[in-house]
C-alpha cells in the first residue's frame, strides 16, 4: 500500500479532499510560475487543514480580528501553503487568480509571504528562523496584553510552521532559549519534520535530537504522524493545554503525493513538471483541472473560514463592556496612535532642557526622554540586550516582564541581540505593543536581518544603539563602530539618528514614536556632550534631517555639517574659523535618511549655496558623498584609549576641521 493510500485510508475523505485542494492548488500555482517551492505546502497539507478546520480562531471576514490566533509560516519558501489557505477559506483579495499569478509582477502573492500584500499574511517571511523568533514576540505580546486587559479581551494561541533549515539557524535557539524561560504556552511550533533540505538528506549537515533541544530549553514537545489527522488533532489538543511552549514534531513525506519525486530533494524548490504533477492527480484521486475546486471542496473550507464570525461578534461584545478607561487604553494602544498630550509632553520637556542646560551622554539624553515618555505612551516595551546599565534602556514605571509578571513593560533579552530584534518585530506586528531594544551599535551586527525585516515590513521598532564611536574609549576596535552608521542608512526604509545633545535626543525619541512606516535607530554616546540647543522652540528642528544651528557672522564661506558628538567638534571648528574671518555655518544633521527625502529644493536651502562643505562624524565617509567636498572621520579600526586621545590620534578634531575647509577655500 503506498503512503497515500495508506493516508487515504486513515483519514476521512472530507479531510483527504480539503488537504488535496491545498496540494493540487500548490503544485499548480509552482508549475504555472515555473518557480516555487511545492515540498512544502504538499507534505504539510494534512497538518494545516487539521490546524484551520478544528482548532486555529479566526474569521476570514475580519482577517485583523484582534482576539485571532496568530498564524505564521516561518518557513516561508512554502509560500503556497497559506496562500492556498487564503484563498480556500475567503479571505478578501485572495482570487484565484491571485494564485494563477503566483510569483508573478504586480502580483499579492510574492515567492515569500510578505504583510501588507495580502489579508491574512502575519508577518514577512522567507530567511529562516526569523519567522519562529517573530511567533516567539506575538506570543508574548498575548501574554503581556492579556496581563493588562483580561483574559476576556485578550485570550489566543500562536501557531507556527518550521521546517528544519528554521531550526538549523541560530536565531531559532535564541527564540527558543527566550519563549522557555518566559514560559510562553500558548506558543506552539508546528515542526514539518521530514529531513531533507536543499542539498538532500539534512543528515548530511545535522544530527541534532531536537525534541531534545527544545525541552532543554523548557518546552513541552511531542511528535506525530503529520499525514494522519486524528494524531496531528490529538498532538495540538494535548499542547493547547500544556503549560509550556509547544514543540509537535510531524513526521511528513515533502511533496507528498507525487509518486516520483515525494522524500527528495528534487521536489523542494523546483516544479514537479507536467509528467509528475499527472502522476500526482492520479495517486492523489485527484482529477479535476489545474486551479479548479470542486464545489463541495470549496464550501467546506469557505465554512471552516466563516465558522469565526461568531466568535469574533461574541468578542465585540465583552469589549464594549470593559470598563471606558480600559477600554479606551486598549483601542489607544490597538491603533497605534499617540495620546492627545503627546505634543505639549514633549514640548514642555524640551523647554526644560533648554533652561537646565544638562551635558549628558546622548544615552543618558535617551533615558531622560524615556522617562517621559513611557508614562504616557503606555504602549511601549523596553529591553536591552543584556546591557540595561550601559543602554539606558529602563525607566522606573515599566516593571519587569518575567513568567511572573507579564505585564511588565521591559524585556530582558539576554545576550540574544538577533532575536531580541525579531521578536521586537514579532511584537509589533501583533499589535497593541511598541517596541524598543538596546545593545552597543558594533553589535548591530549581530540582529541585521531582523533590522532588515522591520524596515521591509514597515513596523515601527526603534533600535537603541549606543556606545556609537571611537567615543566609548578603552575597550577598543572591536567594540568602537566605524562603518555601522553608514551601513544601516544603506538599508531602504531604516532612519538613522545620531542626537547632538539631549535636545535633539528628546526630538529624535518623538519622530521615532511619531514614524509608523518604518523602523528607527538612535545611535548614542557614551560620552558628555555639551546641550548645543540652548534656544527652546516647539518645533522640531530634527523633523527635516537637517538644519541651521549656528549661521556664519558675515558672508558664508563655510558649511559644516556635523552627527552626534561631532556637532561640538563642528561648533569649536566654526570658532577657530571665525576668528580668521571665514564665515561659518554649522550645520548639525540628526538623521541623513529623513534629509535625503527633502525635496532638491528644500535641501539646497538648508545646504546653502557656494560655500565650502566639509562633513564631520567619527565614522567612514560612506553617504556624504554629493553633500561634502571633504570628510573628516574615521578611515579604518579605531584603538584602544581615553577617548580624547582617540579623537587626537585619529585626526577627528576642531583644528583638522578647519584645516580641511581651508584646504578647499
Amino acid at each position: 500500500m503506498s503512503l497515500a493510500e495508506a493516508t487515504a485510508t486513515s483519514n476521512s475523505p472530507e479531510h483527504n479532499n480539503m488537504a488535496n485542494a491545498i496540494r493540487a492548488l500548490a503544485m499548480d500555482a509552482v508549475q504555472a510560475a515555473n518557480s516555487g517551492h511545492p515540498g512544502m505546502p504538499m507534505g504539510m497539507a494534512d497538518v494545516a487543514t487539521v490546524l484551520f478546520t478544528k482548532f486555529l480562531k479566526y474569521d476570514a471576514s475580519w482577517a485583523d480580528f484582534p482576539d485571532r490566533d496568530r498564524f505564521v509560516l516561518s518557513a516561508g519558501h512554502g509560500s503556497m501553503l497559506l496562500y492556498s489557505l487564503l484563498y480556500l477559506n475567503g479571505y478578501d483579495k485572495c482570487d484565484i487568480d491571485q494564485l494563477r499569478n503566483f510569483r508573478q509582477l504586480g502580483s499579492m502573492t510574492a515567492g515569500h509571504p510578505e504583510t501588507g500584500h495580502l489579508p491574512g499574511i502575519e508577518t514577512t517571511t522567507g530567511p529562516l528562523g526569523q519567522g519562529l523568533a517573530n511567533a516567539v514576540g506575538m506570543a508574548l505580546a498575548e501574554r503581556h496584553l492579556a496581563a493588562r486587559y483580561g483574559a476576556d479581551i485578550v485570550d489566543h494561541y500562536t501557531y507556527a510552521i518550521a521546517g528544519d533549515g528554521c531550526l538549523m539557524e541560530g536565531i531559532s535557539q535564541e527564540a527558543i532559549s527566550m519563549a522557555g524561560h518566559l514560559n510562553l504556552n500558548r506558543l506552539i511550533v508546528l515542526w514539518d519534520d521530514n529531513g531533507i533540505s536543499i542539498d538532500g538528506s539534512v543528515d548530511i549537515a545535522a544530527s541534532d535530537d531536537q525534541l531534545a533541544r527544545f525541552m532543554a530549553s523548557g518546552w513541552d514537545v511531542s511528535s506525530c504522524d503529520g499525514h494522519n489527522a486524528e494524531e496531528v488533532a490529538e498532538a495540538i489538543e494535548a499542547a493547547r493545554k500544556s503549560d509550556k511552549p509547544s514543540l509537535i514534531a510531524c513526521r511528513t513525506v515533502i511533496g507528498f503525493g507525487a509518486p516520483n519525486k515525494q522524500g527528495t530533494s528534487g521536489v523542494h524548490g523546483a516544479p514537479l513538471g507536467d509528467d509528475e504533477i499527472a502522476a500526482a492527480r492520479k495517486a492523489l484521486g485527484w482529477s479535476h483541472a489545474p486551479f479548479e475546486i470542486p464545489d463541495d471542496v470549496l464550501k467546506a473550507w469557505r465554512d471552516a473560514g466563516s465558522r469565526g464570525k461568531s466568535v469574533s461578534a461574541e468578542w465585540n461584545s465583552r469589549l464594549a463592556g470593559l470598563d471606558a478607561t480600559k477600554l479606551a487604553e486598549f483601542n489607544l494602544a490597538l491603533s497605534g496612535e499617540l495620546p492627545g498630550n503627546w505634543q505639549d509632553t514633549i514640548n514642555s520637556y524640551k523647554k526644560s532642557l533648554s533652561a537646565e542646560a544638562p551635558g549628558w551622554a546622548t544615552r543618558k539624553s535617551s533615558q531622560e526622554a524615556l522617562k517621559v515618555i513611557n508614562p504616557i505612551l503606555t504602549s511601549t516595551m523596553g529591553g536591552s540586550a543584556d546591557l540595561t546599565g550601559s543602554n539606558n534602556t529602563d525607566t522606573p514605571d515599566l516593571g519587569i516582564m518575567s513568567a511572573d509578571n507579564y505585564a511588565g513593560r521591559y524585556v530582558h533579552y539576554g545576550i540574544r541581540e538577533h532575536g531580541m530584534g525579531a521578536v521586537m518585530n514579532g511584537l509589533a506586528l501583533h499589535g497593541g505593543v511598541i517596541p524598543y531594544g538596546g545593545t552597543f551599535l558594533v553589535f548591530s551586527d549581530y540582529l541585521r536581518p531582523a533590522l532588515r525585516m522591520s524596515a521591509l515590513m514597515n513596523q515601527r521598532v526603534v533600535y537603541v544603539l549606543t556606545h556609537d564611536s571611537i567615543g566609548l574609549g578603552e575597550d577598543g576596535p572591536t567594540h568602537q563602530p566605524v562603518e555601522h552608521i553608514p551601513s544601516m542608512r544603506a538599508i531602504p526604509n531604516v532612519a538613522v539618528f545620531r542626537p547632538a545633545d539631549a535636545v535633539e535626543t528628546a526630538e529624535c525619541w518623538a519622530l521615532a514614536m511619531e514614524r509608523r512606516d518604518g523602523p528607527s535607530v538612535l545611535a548614542l554616546t557614551r560620552q558628555g556632550l555639551a546641550l548645543q540647543r540652548t534656544e527652546h522652540t516647539d518645533e522640531n528642528l530634527c523633523a527635516t534631517g537637517a538644519y541651521e544651528l549656528l549661521a556664519a557672522d558675515g558672508d558664508a564661506k563655510v558649511t559644516l555639517l556635523a552627527t552626534g558628538s561631532e556637532v561640538g567638534v563642528a561648533v569649536e571648528a566654526r570658532d577657530k574659523l571665525q576668528a580668521e574671518g571665514i564665515g561659518t555655518r554649522v550645520i548639525s544633521v540628526p538623521c541623513l535618511d529623513i534629509f535625503a527625502e527633502q525635496s532638491d529644493d528644500d535641501r539646497a536651502k538648508i545646504l546653502g549655496p557656494g560655500t565650502v562643505r566639509v562633513s564631520v562624524e567619527a565614522a567612514i565617509a560612506q553617504g556624504w558623498e554629493g553633500y561634502s567636498d571633504v570628510h573628516v572621520g574615521m578611515t579604518g579600526f579605531g584603538a584602544s584609549a581615553p577617548a580624547k586621545d582617540l579623537y587626537v590620534h585619529f585626526g577627528i578634531t576642531a583644528d583638522a576641521v578647519a584645516a580641511a575647509a581651508k584646504s578647499k577655500l
